[in-house]
């Protein structure tokens, strides 16, 4: 069974307790400072009154990347099945 861990993160200001798998920790820190670093930006870059606004921008960056590597991900399957479909009939001409 895996050992459960209680870690802290803050994510705009706020803490939040976790109770999660000794795995997903450096993946749940590193996921928090990436967002950190997106709200910096965000101020920085616009005049942002509430912090809703800018963690809401931030979820939509980050749901934007998620589908855009699983766009590319289809498309880059689509192009091997092609190349693949294009081997066997070059090797079932030779046969």
């Amino acid at each position: 069974m895996s050992e459960k861990l209680k870690i802290k993160l803050s994510i705009a200001n706020r803490v939040y307790p976790l109770t999660i798998d000794a795995s997903q920790e450096e993946g749940l820190r590193k996921a928090a400072k990436s967002i950190e670093n997106m709200i910096k930006q965000f101020e920085q870059s616009y005049s942002v009154r509430d912090k809703q606004d800018v963690l809401a921008m931030c979820a939509l960056q980050f749901a934007n990347q998620v589908e855009q590597k699983s766009m590319d991900k289809a498309n880059v399957s689509e192009h091997v099945e092609e190349k693949l479909k294009a081997l066997d009939s070059l090797l079932e001409s030779y046969v």
